[in-house]
Formats: structure tokens, sequence, C-alpha cells
């Protein structure tokens, strides 16, 4: 009986043995034997997450054509778009924030972006950046919501920079060379005063626009005289250097002596693109936004764009507006990688092509600005604009607490600057002092 056990379980022990090689034959890898074994790895490529993308001014801001490539490209993400008019949408954030409901990724102004990156609510996206992206293959701008620390809470939804604009019917009639790359803002100055034409009391043609705003008012006034609004670490104000006062006097200076338009003559003429496109007035600081306004509007208005005109220290100094795109860090991390895959989608070839197209802001990748500088429509010296951001593209001094201090220096500038019932001195004092109580406080 031992025997024939012996046996038996010689020739079950052989059975065992070529059943487990039969195994492995069948599955190089043994995984088969590992899922038996209950340890396999699970493959996640096909796992659906979900992602809420929330656009502000819905597709009238952000083309649809982007969003509906992304989804295409990406079956696995689910999108869900949560969209309304631009100011519904801002004031809906800060409650969806407080009840942290907000969707896991949005856009909304650079300065905005900034003070929620401080607040917590946006992710770095600084360490995406550097293993994802190329910095190289982008302009500056890509870091517009970069803090003086490092951290990158945003990657822009566009670029909106100035150049200056100008009315050749004006220039020729007046018989004045047109703007040149070479200009300072002393050459606007001499110019305005040769292309304002008077009749009796009434000036019936100014040489600039005069605006009061800050992106293509004040900022670039103060820029250009050497000042700032504030200094490197945007911690302190600068309101109170006498080349940003020299700055604001200038412009105030244009506006009193009547070869820079005021405030009157614009709102009785329809505003300030009505002005400029009626040959009212020969020169304008425009926003590139505002091509697709002018061409739509005025299309037979005579005009073109070069780069702003220089700042005395020879360098060249281009405001720019950024609206920025933000992740959620709010977001559970399957939701964070989805927004990332959203946010490399549109900073793509293919989508920042879309943007370019649009001609209502500039895109931030190198290789879509071909189709720019081949775009037949007017203006026809886009470079104007990028070659402008590119050599001196600059923020607006934008920090956490900029919406706060910027609403405080216009209504000072609106008093000097525009009504000229205070000093620029007095409104300089006024202005620094409020600033830097805003900016302590913000600390």
């Amino acid at each position: 009986m031992k025997k024939k056990f012996s046996l038996l379980a010689m020739l079950l022990a052989v059975v065992l043995v070529f059943t487990g090689c039969s195994s492995n034959n069948g599955n190089s890898n043994g995984t088969e034997g590992q899922a038996n074994n209950g340890s396999e790895t699970k493959d996640d490529s096909n796992k659906v997450v979900n992602l809420k993308i929330g656009l502000p001014g819905s597709y009238e801001v952000t083309s649809k054509e982007i969003i509906d490539g992304f989804i295409a490209s990406h079956p696995n993400i689910k999108v869900e778009i949560q969209e309304a008019p631009w100011g519904d949408f801002t004031s809906k954030i800060a409650t969806q924030i407080a009840g942290n409901t907000m969707p896991d990724v949005w856009f909304q102004e650079n300065a905005t972006i900034l003070g929620y990156g401080k607040r917590g609510v946006a992710e770095d996206l600084a360490s995406y950046i550097e293993s994802d992206l190329n910095a190289d293959d982008y302009i500056d701008g890509l870091f517009s919501a970069e803090t003086p620390e490092g951290q990158v809470w945003g990657v822009p939804h566009g670029i909106n920079p100035v150049a200056l604009a100008y009315n050749k019917d004006a220039f020729d009639a007046a018989n004045v060379p047109y703007p040149t790359e070479d200009w300072t803002f002393a050459d606007l100055i001499d110019a305005s005063k040769k292309l304002t034409i008077k009749e009796g009391e009434n000036t019936k043609q100014f040489g600039f626009i005069g605006s009061y705003a800050i992106t293509n008012g004040w900022f670039p006034w103060i820029k250009q005289a050497g000042g700032s609004a504030l200094d490197s670490t945007k911690t302190k104000s600068m309101f109170d250097d006498p080349k940003t006062i020299e700055g604001l006097k200038q412009l105030r200076q244009g506006i009193e002596e009547g070869y820079f338009t005021n405030n009157d003559f614009v709102k009785a003429n329809g505003g300030e693109l009505e002005v400029f496109a009626g040959g009212k007035a020969a020169m304008y600081i425009m926003q590139y936004s505002l091509q697709v306004n002018m061409n739509s509007n005025f299309p037979d208005a005579n005009w073109d764009v070069v780069k702003l005109p220089k700042a005395v220290d020879g360098n060249r100094y281009v405001p720019m507006v950024a609206n920025s795109w933000l992740i959620s860090s709010r977001a559970s991390d399957d939701a964070k990688g989805a927004a990332w895959e959203f946010l490399k989608y549109y900073l793509s070839d293919e989508a920042q092509n879309i943007v370019a197209a649009s001609g209502s802001t500039l895109p931030v990748k190198k290789t879509a600005y071909d189709l720019i500088e081949k775009s037949e429509t007017k203006p026809l010296n886009k470079k104007g604009f990028t070659d402008g951001i590119a050599e001196g593209g600059t923020t607006l001094d934008e920090n956490a607490s900029w919406g706060e201090w910027r609403i405080l220096v216009q209504q000072e500038v609106n008093e000097a600057i525009v009504n000229g019932t205070k000093s620029v001195e007095d409104a300089a004092k006024a202005i620094h002092k409020k600033v830097q109580e805003v900016l302590d406080a913000d600390k």
C-alpha cells in the first residue's frame, strides 16, 4: 500500500509540474499566475475621470472648437461645462469657492488668480510646467501668474498687449511722418502738437487720445518716464517716485494744453474707438483685442500700429493684460490630472492656432505667431503688438491685492488727470499712502 501511495503521489507531482509549465508557456510574464494570486497591476488607462471646466463669458470668450477638440481627443475624461456671462460667473465663483463647489479649472483676470493663489485656492503649476512643457516654446507671458517667490498660479487664457495705433489719413493731411519703432514718448508728444487742429475755440482734431484707464493710460505713461506702480517685490508703492509723478504730469499736461483729448470730448463723440476711427484723434494706445471691433465697426478706417514708443531709459515697456487659467487646489488628484491635461491641450499647437485665428487675444505659443503675421486684416503691422511684447512685455504690477489698490489709484487719477481738481503731486502723495496701506495689510 505504501508503494502504491508513493507512486500515486509521484505521478500527481509530475502532473502539477507540467501544468505549471503549461500555464507559464501561455503567458510568458506569468500574469495569469499573478491573477490567481490576486496581485495583478490594474490598468487605469480606460478609467473615466470627471472634469468641470468653468467658462466666464461662455463661448464668446473661449472657442468652442478648443473645448470640442479636447473632448474628442480625451475620451476617458468626462467634461462638464459651467458657463455664464462674465459678470454672473465672477459673482457666482466667490460663492462656489466659499462652499467648495467651484469647477476644477477655470479662468479669470490674472490679478484675481494671484489672489486665489495666496488664499490657497489655486494649484501651484510650476512643477507641472517644468515636467511637461518646454518654456522656450512660449513667450514670457506664459509666466504672467508667477510670483516673486516662484509659484505659478495659472497659465494664460490669452495675452492682450498694447501698441501705438495711428490714423494714416490724419498724418498724411498734416504732412507728418508716420510713427516709427525708434520713437520715444517725447516724439509722440511733439507729433501730437503738430497733429492737433483747432477751429477758433474748438478742436477739430487732437493729436492723441489721452486715456485715463490703467492699461492704455496712466500705467504706460509712468513706465515710460522711468517710474512704476510697485517695486520688483510687489510690496512697496512707487507712487512717491519723482519719475512716476513725472509720467502722470506729462499725461495731465497734454490734456490741459489741448493736444491730448479730454474726457468730455471722448464722451461727446461716442468713445475712444469712435474718436480714433473717425479721424478726430490721430493716435491712440490700443489694446490688441480692439482690432476686432475696429475691423467690424469701422472697416474703412485707414490705420495701422507700431510698437509702443521707447521710455526715457531707451527700453520699451509694453503693458499686457492676461486672463489666466487656474486649477483648483481643492480638486481631487484625478481631477487635477485631467485639468492639467486640458491646460496642456490649450497650450498645444492645435489650440493655440485657434486662439491666434480669433484675433481677440494673442496666444502664448511661439509657433502660433506665424498665423498672426500672415493675417491680412488690419492692422497690417501686427508685429507692432507681437514684437512689442517680445521686446518689452510687462504686467500691470499685479499682485494679490491688485484689485483693491488699483481702484484707489484710479480714484485719485480721475481727480488729478481727468478732472484736474487736484494737482498731480497731491494726488501722487495720496495714492502712495493708500496703496502702501493696502500692501502692508496684505503681508
